[in-house]
């Protein structure tokens, strides 16, 4: 009998059409420089979001070069905010929103989880009630019932009671509600810094490491020292 050889097992990294593409930004590159593998959703509603926060089309046709230069931009939209790396994006696979037949459409395909970043009041409300209208619900719905990972990152304020409602269920089928909510004890000089906390937040619940931000020690400002 032949060895089995290791699976490739991705996070799902889906982007709703929410204000907030530079969480997602973030949250992506955390997980590529941690060595971990993305399987990418981004919704039409996200792709209009985009390309008003950041001038950047994101297209079916050159979708890799369209990642690399929106991984490039900081929070602000300056290009090459990084120092100019290119961030390596070789093992993420993209799948276009409108493909229900696409891997992270079924429970068989192997993935460790999926993380939605950010999440519509929309998406919260269609991944709550399981329409699977688009790829993006389908697979949030697919790591519910597989009893995998689910991270909502919320991003709308003030809520409605309907979308306390959709989070109360989301949070009782077993994903993780996280609100797209900066702290400042980490010492933030910069929006990236507000972002990276999110972004690093995301990775926590999901347990990917990371040195996105400057963790609570127990000792009131710290944010002011190092």
């Amino acid at each position: 009998m032949e060895p089995v050889q290791e699976q490739r097992r991705p996070w799902v990294v889906g982007v709703s059409g929410a204000s907030g593409t530079p969480y997602a930004a973030a949250v992506l590159r955390g997980l590529l420089a941690a060595g971990e593998s993305v399987d990418l959703v981004v919704s039409r509603a996200a792709r209009l979001t985009l390309l008003d926060e950041t001038g950047i089309s994101f297209r079916d046709a050159r979708w890799r070069e369209d990642l690399a230069e929106w991984l490039a931009r900081g929070a602000d939209g300056k290009p090459d905010a990084f120092g100019g790396d290119a961030v390596d994006v070789s093992d993420v696979r993209h799948w276009a929103a409108g493909d229900l037949a696409a891997g992270p459409s079924s429970g068989s395909y192997p993935v460790k989880g999926m993380l939605i970043v950010p999440a519509s009041t929309a998406c919260v409300a269609g991944v709550a009630l399981g329409l699977s209208k688009d790829l993006l619900q389908r697979a949030a719905s697919v790591t519910l019932k597989e009893r995998r990972p689910l991270v909502v990152a919320v991003r709308e304020t003030p809520l409605s009671g309907q979308t306390l409602k959709a989070l109360v269920a989301l949070d009782e089928a077993g994903a993780v509600v996280l609100p797209a909510s900066p702290a400042f004890y980490a010492g933030a000089t910069h929006i990236q810094d507000l972002v990276d906390f999110v972004a690093g937040r995301v990775l926590d619940a999901a347990g990917v490491p990371h040195r996105l931000y400057r963790r609570w020690e127990g000792e009131l400002g710290g944010s002011r020292t190092g």
